[in-house]
């Protein structure tokens, strides 16, 4: 186990703030993976955030799993997962064929979207003898990129009260241009 403390300030026209945190990883090797470079990946832990709302909301549309049984539910949500991947390596392939295009500004809804339009009218099911790794729903995502996602600046809080008590205040969801800086406090392991 490998232990990592530092100091992140996030710089925004609002203001600056600065906290402490610790990481700890299995990642042992300080030459692989070097603090500075684990710590900055920190903000990409918003992603399985994206990932979970994609396959809940976006796929079920909020619906819970139909199955009745343990190993109808273990077939439904191995189902879900695999259909999550396939589009999901769909958009990687298509954002790679565009150099400097982040991944993450493809739209997972419309990759849907067009997986489950060419599923309902048949569309391409004979294959050709040409592969084309960007395809129709390659080429849909690439059309309709959505803009960079914004660094997250503000600590998580419930957005709508789903119990007996009320949410925190108002939101702010102004999307604010930040900078980020980070300072290593442990040394590095010999």
């Amino acid at each position: 186990m490998r232990v990592i403390d530092c100091e992140i300030t996030i710089t925004t026209a609002t203001g600056r703030r600065t906290g402490l945190y610790r990481l700890a990883t299995t990642l042992t090797d300080h030459r692989t993976h070097p603090a500075a470079e684990l710590i900055t990946l920190y903000h990409q832990r918003w992603e399985i955030e994206t990932a979970y709302l994609e396959i809940k909301s976006t796929t079920l549309g909020g619906r819970v799993l139909r199955a009745r049984t343990p190993s109808g539910i273990a077939q439904e949500v191995y189902a879900l997962l695999v259909a999550y991947q396939v589009l999901r390596l769909a958009m990687a392939d298509a954002t790679a064929t565009r150099p400097g295009i982040d991944p993450d500004r493809a739209s997972f809804t419309t990759a849907l979207h067009t997986a489950r339009d060419l599923v309902i009218q048949a569309a391409g099911v004979i294959a050709d003898t040409v592969i084309d790794l960007v395809g129709t729903i390659g080429r849909r995502v690439l059309a309709d990129l959505m803009p960079d996602r914004r660094i997250r600046t503000r600590p998580r809080v419930v957005k709508r009260a789903i119990s007996k008590y009320n949410a925190k205040g108002t939101i702010d969801r102004t999307s604010y241009k930040a900078t980020i800086s980070i300072d290593i406090l442990s040394a590095p392991e010999p």
